[in-house]
């Protein structure tokens, strides 16, 4: 996309453009399968579609973009499809630890990384790191994911707190929000759902709580940064009350 492009899409969404979109990233298989592919195929193109947007969404001034891209859930698909998704997480981890600095660009996984592999851990350390020495535009990748999961695993983590003394009082809703995966950052103010599909799918479920949603049947290899244009283009239209009622 060019310059003038960009920087009319920016002018145009300037006044209302959410500060944090989440993405469930759908539809890689079925658009592998259309084309007679391996399902990794998708997969593959998806990747690609994902760091176009994540660039599109830095360069019109979004300031978090977070992905899910592996559900605790999807361990039950082939062993094959999963290997392959583990393998271009690794090579994503690879380009990022050599790009983040040069791009000023942000990475935090969200996610049980206790299953993945020793080397997976350690390159995801080492984009925390880099990471700590960067402002700006932030990507979060969500891997081995479940928004009840990570609620259960808040919950277990502040019980522990409070059972050691380390917290007092009455527990609220901001306290509660420093133990997940997100802390720290704001919650989405935009939905993005690609593929056709009407569910959150266990998608940061706390987080999502006054999220504005927005549904496509485009499928996320297909998904461009028109169509992101346009998805913000319903998000400005959206009326946000938050539970009150504006005079």
């Amino acid at each position: 996309m060019g310059d003038n492009k960009t920087q009319n899409a920016a002018g145009e969404q300037a006044k209302c453009l959410p500060r944090h979109i989440a993405i469930i990233l759908d539809g890689n298989g079925r658009w592998a399968k259309k084309r007679l592919m391996p399902r990794n195929a998708g997969h593959l193109a998806g990747s690609e579609t994902f760091r176009n947007i994540a660039t599109y969404c830095k360069e019109i001034g979004v300031e978090y973009l977070t992905v899910y891209a592996f559900s605790t859930e999807n361990w039950k698909r082939p062993e094959e499809e999963v290997g392959g998704i583990m393998k271009l997480l690794d090579k994503y981890l690879h380009e990022a630890i050599r790009d983040m600095r040069k791009k000023n660009i942000r990475m935090k996984v969200f996610g049980d990384t206790s299953r993945l592999s020793p080397e997976l851990r350690k390159l995801i350390a080492e984009t925390d790191e880099i990471s700590k020495t960067i402002e700006g535009f932030q990507a979060n990748v969500c891997i081995n994911y479940g928004g009840r999961a990570e609620i259960v695993r808040a919950a277990q983590a502040y019980a522990r707190d409070y059972a050691a003394g380390k917290t007092e009082g009455e527990l609220t809703e901001e306290q509660f929000s420093g133990y997940l995966y997100s802390a720290g950052i704001p919650d989405p103010d935009l939905l993005i759902r690609p593929g056709g599909e009407y569910r959150i799918s266990n998608f940061l479920l706390w987080q999502c709580a006054y999220s504005e949603f927005y549904y496509t049947d485009v499928l996320w290899p297909d998904f461009t940064p028109q169509e992101l244009d346009k998805a913000i283009a319903a998000y400005n239209r959206r009326d946000r009350r938050f539970g009150g009622v504006k005079g």
